[in-house]
């Protein structure tokens, strides 16, 4: 099953790269029917994984997938699947 990753590791501190950047891989997911996309804002404290979840939980974005989920096993990722 194919799908996309974004690390945010690398821009964890520039809020408007973060948006753009999770903003381009929902519409690369779209448009290339991409079932899965793996985000992976750290643990840290937790901060950057709230502003990603907010972010996937606009109203605009939110018609666009089909759930989230929390790695059980790593909360330093989620996923967020959709459904064609």
């Amino acid at each position: 099953m194919a799908k996309l990753v974004l690390d945010l590791h690398s821009i964890f501190n520039n809020g408007k790269s973060i948006s753009e950047e999770l903003g381009r891989v929902m519409r690369e997911a779209q448009e290339k029917k991409i079932k899965l996309v793996e985000i992976i804002p750290g643990k840290g404290s937790g901060q950057l994984r709230r502003k990603v979840i907010r972010f996937l939980h606009q109203p605009h974005i939110k018609n666009t997938y089909h759930r989230i989920e929390i790695d059980e096993k790593n909360h330093g990722r989620l996923f967020v699947h959709f459904k064609y």
